[in-house]
């Protein structure tokens, strides 16, 4: 029986070392055993011969002989480079060897095959024009993104969020506006509620989308409020649309009011502000629309309102709206004038205003995120001249 002959450890360097010749020149630095933080001096060299092999030599204090261990090069595990720190080459005894000749050991990894990829990332941060040039593509990638990107992701997301979602929505964002800070109950007689109502029903009935619209009458100035939402009308995401007693004061026949609530029918079946909720609040609450995570709707639902009345709605979404308005407007009454004219008056804050007493928006507002009232009033105008030419 032949005994086998036993292997070296490869903390222990070999009797006889084979013939080479070094690699590199003998690289300074400092060793840790693994077993405690105290450093202790030592170099790194490499031999080529049948396998490359790193040499290790540790200087104790008071050793001058010092002692070497050694492994074959692939066996080592080269740190990826931090600018200012110093280079750490790990051992398989568990050890490290740290140095700050950055050169050295870049030579090391590449003749052991090793970072192939973070090599190629050092020359290019090292190279100032790539790396500007990276710099301005990431920018106009994260730019096209919040421009184009995001607004796309919330759309999806909001066609996609169950009408569970929109129901936990409307019921969260109500309880909020009712709490007396933005509005208090109608002032409106029982008589004229019921008016509207049908009016509302018509309306809804015409816009179909199968949702549970329902219209809350409110006093857009309670006694006492600071952030009362005034002369206003707006569409919550699950059919829940609100309309101020205000507004109703304002307008001078209810064509115009059953205009706003097409407008707002129409912010409804677009689920513009389930979207414009999502774009605004963050990609995070997109995480909604995927789990139907009724808890995660209610805790963030509150925002809805604040969200709405300080953001309103995109360009898109109002200039859509707006055609939704129009088509209800022009099958009804064969013109859009109503909602053209309640439009002049929210914006001047006139009730003795009309379509004609809005000046021109100023030259930069196509730069701005919503339409102005003038290109609203524009758009409506066209809607009526081309009604013949359409059907």
């Amino acid at each position: 029986m032949t005994t086998p002959t036993p292997t070296p450890s490869p903390s222990r360097p070999p009797t006889h070392l084979p013939p080479a010749a070094p690699l590199t020149g003998v690289i300074e630095g400092v060793y840790f055993d693994g077993r405690s933080s105290r450093d202790r001096v030592a170099t790194l060299r490499v031999l080529r011969g049948g396998e490359d092999l790193a040499v290790l030599r540790v200087q104790a204090e008071g050793d001058a002989a010092g002692s070497e261990q050694q492994w074959p090069l692939r066996a080592l595990h080269f740190d990826p480079p931090l600018p200012g720190v110093r280079r750490v080459v790990k051992l398989p005894d568990g050890g490290r060897f740290e140095t700050v000749d950055d050169a050295a050991i870049t030579a090391l990894e590449a003749a052991g095959g090793r970072n192939r990829g973070l090599r190629g990332v050092r020359r290019l941060e090292s190279n100032w024009p790539l790396t500007l040039g990276a710099v301005a593509t990431l920018g106009l990638f994260v730019w096209g993104f919040l421009t184009y990107g995001l607004p796309a992701v919330a759309r999806s997301a909001a066609a996609a969020t169950p009408r569970s979602v929109l129901a936990s929505f409307d019921r969260s964002a109500t309880e909020v506006l009712d709490n007396g800070s933005f509005m208090g109950q109608t002032r409106l007689g029982a008589a004229r509620q019921r008016q509207l109502q049908q009016g509302f029903r018509d309306v809804t009935r015409w816009a179909g989308g199968g949702y549970p619209y329902r219209l809350l009458l409110r006093d857009g100035e309670p006694e006492g409020s600071m952030s009362a939402i005034g002369t206003n009308a707006f569409a919550l995401p699950g059919g829940t649309v609100v309309m101020t007693d205000q507004l109703v004061r304002l307008a001078r026949d209810d064509r115009e009011l059953l205009g706003v609530l097409a407008h707002e029918a129409g912010h409804v079946t677009g689920r513009h502000s389930l979207s414009g909720i999502y774009q605004g609040l963050g990609l995070t609450l997109l995480t909604t629309a995927v789990t139907g995570d009724l808890v995660s709707a209610s805790t963030f639902a509150a925002a809805v309102p604040t969200w709405l009345l300080k953001n309103g709605y995109s360009r898109q979404a109002e200039t859509q709206s707006d055609e939704v308005a129009g088509r209800f407007l022009m099958e009804r009454y064969g013109t859009t004038k109503p909602l053209r004219d309640v439009l002049a008056r929210l914006d001047t804050e006139d009730a003795e205003a009309d379509e004609n007493s809005v000046t021109e928006d100023d030259p930069g507002s196509f730069l701005q995120t919503h339409p102005g009232t003038a290109e609203r009033i524009r758009h409506l105008r066209e809607i009526e001249q081309n009604w013949g030419k359409k059907r």
